[in-house]
């Protein structure tokens, strides 16, 4: 982006309804063109959003990160250069670069490192924070030439790779990879020594331009994919398995095709972390499971689900997959190396991400590896990930005995179910992830900031309801989140959500029920607001009302008595000490 064009983005006219969105940028140099590329970058990204810029003082990145603690913006961006360090790090300082002062310099740049890292961990207790740490070329302080790095250059250089492995590890704190930056803003172009000595902003316009989008990058990161969908043949692995069998297929080094061993590796990698797998391919069932049968696989077939083999179009398996899978289609990628199937698919699932694997090109299949692991990518793996898969095979046979006309009253009655109910509004990471992605079974489709969910927490009218199930086919985990305040009127619910992968097992009934009594409650107001994939909430409501409401009403605890279907689940809360 260049200047003219962020400013021309900026100048543009809002939504008359545009929410607020405030962001803190907090940097020891002046903000210049910084500020303005991260706005635009934020309305380019967020054209709903009012944006405005905090900032704090300049020289002054100490007070700024304390400014942070009682600031009203909803999240923050964090950029340390050398100069914060040590001013004589920097080109606007004549304090010395005099061989006996070096150690001086590293002695400073560790424990101001430590300051700002107490700094961030206060920040990030209260809204999101992007951090980027040192960006620009070290100054020719130390007496060795610039082909050698010196002592102090290396010891500086490792106190901030020693605090950037403790900010990575702070919950809320997205650190910026240098090597994306590296690869959108080459070294040797970042510093505008002009800039910084008539102005006091170090940065070239490319280069402050770069950060912005990065910053934002990880302000505004999209949702991550749920489910990735893949060939087999010269795309799993390389060669045709009915022309060369099970032993001629290949993917590792001796056989030239080890980027089909690192792709497997990546989806091994992707399924641990609750990335669903699973297999679209024309082709024998028989000799594929002989294939993934192979001591050397790297992809477990038991990590693969579904696994559609056969002759017919591959728009149907995905289908079938996407029913088996419960999730909407543009969670999906689709990954082929055939550009007709590609085609196929995505005219049958335009919302479907549908990406060829390159097979005989290693430097564009390694690209690919870095683009699925940035729509997969997450900030935390959490235990609902580790058993996603096993809840989906569980829902599956949900399905297949209600398909088979089974009575739903004994199936559940057999199920031997156990729901665990948290009223004790104790922050929760997964109730705000669930917020934050479910789609179908989603009151009114609303979104919670970090900030935002911090402070609902904290304010004395909030209850929070997490719920978590397991039955005898297996644990499900935290899979349902409930959040509302109390009113004069009565309490009010206004965020329930319920993971798809829990649907059949009245689970969104024992909450509502639940709640009730814990509310001690003859009403309960819903804030509900249809759209346009919250149909399984819409057909909840209906069944105690006789029809979609068109907005917010109060169900009264004598309508849902009426209605409620027998329930079998055995519920435990947590023990309060």
């Amino acid at each position: 982006m260049k200047l003219i064009e962020a400013l021309k983005i900026l100048r543009e006219a809002l939504p008359p309804d545009a929410e607020p969105l405030t962001v803190f940028l907090a940097c020891g140099f002046m903000p210049g063109h910084l500020e303005t590329f991260l706005a635009a970058h934020l309305r380019r990204l967020c054209p709903s959003k009012a944006v405005t810029m905090e900032t704090g003082l300049y020289g002054d990145l100490a007070g700024s990160l304390g400014r942070l603690t009682t600031s009203s913006a909803q999240a923050a961006a964090i950029v340390i250069e050398w100069p914060d360090l040590d001013p004589r790090l920097g080109l606007r300082s004549l304090g010395g670069w005099r061989p006996e002062q070096l150690p001086d310099i590293l002695a400073t740049a560790q424990a101001r490192l430590r300051q700002y890292l107490d700094g961030l961990a206060a920040a990030a207790g209260r809204m999101p924070v992007a951090l980027l740490l040192p960006s620009l070329p070290l100054p020719p302080f130390a007496h060795t030439s610039g082909s050698q790095m010196s002592p102090v250059a290396a010891g500086v250089q490792q106190a901030v790779a020693t605090a950037a492995a403790e900010a990575a590890q702070m919950d809320n704190v997205r650190l910026a990879n240098p090597q994306r930056l590296d690869a959108r803003s080459p070294l040797g172009g970042r510093l505008d020594a002009k800039s910084e000595l008539m102005s006091g902003f170090p940065y070239a316009p490319a280069h402050a331009d770069a950060v912005a989008e990065l910053l934002v990058s990880l302000l505004q990161p999209p949702a991550p994919k749920k489910g990735l969908i893949t060939d087999l043949d010269d795309t799993l692995w390389r060669g045709i398995l009915g022309e060369v069998g099970v032993d001629g297929v290949s993917w590792d080094l001796d056989h030239h095709s080890q980027m089909h061993g690192l792709y497997q590796q990546l989806l091994h990698s992707l399924a641990e972390a609750g990335v669903l797998i699973a297999v679209a391919s024309r082709n024998d069932l028989a000799l594929t499971q002989d294939a993934f049968a192979r001591p050397d696989r790297v992809l477990p077939a038991d990590r693969v689900f579904p696994m559609e083999v056969h002759w017919g179009r591959k728009s149907e398996s995905v289908a079938r997959i996407l029913d088996a899978w419960n999730i909407a289609a543009d969670s999906v990628v689709f990954v082929d190396d055939s550009p007709m199937e590609l085609a196929e698919v995505g005219a049958a699932y335009p919302d479907i991400t549908c990406l060829p694997f390159p097979t005989r090109d290693d430097q564009a299949a390694y690209a690919l590896l870095e683009q699925l692991r940035d729509l997969f990518g997450k900030e935390r793996v959490s235990d609902e990930d580790g058993i996603r898969l096993g809840s989906l095979r569980s829902a599956s046979h949900l399905r297949e005995h209600t398909t088979a006309g089974t009575d739903p009253d004994r199936f559940l009655a057999d199920a031997q179910a156990t729901l665990a109910l948290d009223f004790s509004k104790a922050p929760d990471p997964r109730a705000f992830e669930l917020i934050n992605k479910t789609n179908q079974f989603n009151l009114n489709g609303r979104r919670l900031g970090e900030a935002e969910w911090q402070a609902r927490l904290a304010a004395p009218d909030t209850f929070l309801l997490v719920a978590a199930y397991e039955d005898k086919f297996g644990p499900l985990g935290k899979i349902a989140a409930i959040l509302g305040r109390a009113e004069a009127s009565g309490p009010v619910v206004d965020t329930w959500v319920m993971s798809c992968r829990a649907f059949g097992r009245r689970i969104e009934h024992r909450c509502l029920e639940h709640l009730f009594a814990k509310l001690d409650a003859e009403t309960i107001h819903l804030d509900f607001a249809p759209t346009e994939r919250n149909r399984p909430l819409q057909e909840f409501l209906a069944s105690f009302l006789g029809a979609v409401p068109e907005g917010g009403f109060a169900l009264s605890h004598a309508q849902f008595a009426a209605k409620c279907p027998p329930l079998f689940h055995d519920v435990k809360e947590p023990s309060v000490a």
